[in-house]
């Protein structure tokens, strides 16, 4: 089939490359000329395991294109996804503005039937714009025999294995009630449904808020997460095992129930307060979601808090070892991470920070630029050099082993800071560290 993705950001370059992948011929259309260069020399703009060799691949076998050029992008594409960006407002809600210039875009250029395709992460309702968009203009051409369908197929990507949940989606979700689109999603999704019938069918607003539903709910099994391993420090518990009891209860699970210094990321914080945003407009007090957001605040406090009471409110001339800058591991996402809280905390009372991460080197430099507080490092264990203790904020592999004789050597103070609980706590005791962790034992003191 012959596909159209406007947006090659994380969403519509994973989703593209996919869709390549299994014989698809995929036009991709963005307006960032050097994004569109850099992708036809190989250069992808985002780090995500796997993903650089499925362009690369599709794009030299001819089944994948980039251009700049709309009308030739709408010409090829039977199937139209709209994959761009949908950032918050300054009161939180989600900003339709792109989603909707894409629309009336597709509008200006079709000559025959389309489907087009809301893959960005949009509010209940923004079907209905975009099909006012889309027929405002047609109307404006004199074109309105031209038949189109507005579809919502939400993504739920996992940064991190992105490119293996586009390959085999545990469900995919389709909000139309026409046949006819039915039939050609099926034609599309073919290669990924084959085990058994992955695909959902619903109507339009309930897969606009399945998608918001989703990313909530986790927000919430987080949130509830961090608030019992706050709770486990006061009572003198230990949340490791807390979660273990809780885990092992089939109706709960173990995923998401990891407690540490905050969510962060693309997707929970901007879902989270889309969706209150949402339901505030129609009078709806969302009371849970809005202390999932503010607990999750309040989390990222929580490594701040501890360094004042550590450090007794004076971090003036301290310099600190931070492991992880992404908001989490297999990704170089920094948006909403809880590092970037630590850092500002740590630069706004006179400290100074020496960071490594895998991934998330250069984009911690564009974001922050050169500075003289914060050094980038080249290995986990340069940040120990010259540092007067150890804060963890990523759950990399590569911070989970660690020689914790060589660490101890090199801190000024024999001192963790673990936002990911990702050590043992009676064995940091016996090696003489101080150890706080998020809701293991005293984490208020230190002490175990």
């Amino acid at each position: 089939m012959n596909i159209t993705v406007f947006g090659i950001g994380y969403v519509g370059l994973v989703q593209a490359a996919v869709l390549a992948e299994v014989g698809h011929k995929v036009s991709c259309i963005d307006i960032d000329e050097k994004k569109i260069e850099n992708l036809r020399s190989g250069i992808i703009p985002i780090y995500e395991p796997g993903l650089t060799d499925l362009v690369v691949k599709n794009y030299k076998n001819g089944r994948l294109n980039f251009t700049i050029n709309a009308a030739e992008g709408v010409e090829h594409g039977d199937i139209i996804f709209i994959a761009v960006g949908t950032p918050p407002d300054e009161d939180g809600s989600a900003d339709l503005k792109y989603v909707l210039n894409v629309a009336e875009t597709i509008a200006e250029h079709m000559n025959k039937r389309k489907i087009i395709i809301n893959k960005s992460t949009v509010p209940v309702g923004t079907a209905d714009k975009v099909d006012q968009a889309v027929n405002d203009i047609l109307q404006k051409r004199n074109a309105v025999d031209i038949n189109y369908d507005v579809v919502s197929n939400p993504e739920f990507l996992k940064e991190g294995s992105a490119v293996k949940d586009c390959m085999s989606p545990n469900r995919i979700i389709i909000g139309s009630n026409s046949a006819y689109v039915e039939a050609k999603m099926r034609e599309l999704y073919e290669p990924f449904n084959r085990n058994h019938d992955k695909m959902i069918f619903m109507d339009v607003r309930s897969a606009e808020l399945t998608k918001y539903a989703a990313n909530c709910m986790l927000a919430t099994k987080i949130s509830f997460m961090n608030e019992i391993a706050n709770l486990a420090e006061l009572l003198g518990a230990d949340i490791e095992n807390v979660r273990k009891g809780i885990g092992s209860d089939e109706r709960i699970g173990y995923h998401f129930i990891y407690p540490g210094c905050g969510y962060g990321g693309s997707c929970f914080p901007k879902d989270v307060q889309a969706l209150i945003r949402t339901a505030d407009k129609i009078g709806f007090e969302a009371a849970l979601l809005q202390s999932v957001e503010k607990v999750n605040l309040n989390q990222k406090q929580k490594i701040p808090s501890l360094l004042d009471k550590h450090f007794n409110g004076n971090l003036s001339g301290k310099t600190f070892a931070l492991w992880g800058l992404s908001f989490k591991p297999n990704t170089d996402d920094m948006r909403e991470a809880p590092s970037r809280v630590v850092m500002e905390y740590i630069w706004a009372n006179g400290g100074k920070v020496r960071a490594y991460d895998p991934e998330a080197m250069q984009e911690t430099l564009r974001i922050y630029g050169q500075r003289g507080d914060l050094i980038l490092v080249n290995s986990k264990e340069d940040a120990l050099q010259e540092a007067d203790a150890l804060i963890i904020c990523t759950e990399w592999q590569v911070f989970k082993a660690p020689d914790f004789d060589a660490i101890r050597k090199v801190l000024t103070e024999a001192t963790i800071f673990d936002g990911r609980n990702l050590y043992n706590p009676l064995k940091l005791k016996e090696l003489g560290y101080t150890y706080y962790a998020m809701g293991r034992g005293d984490s208020v003191s230190g002490q175990y």
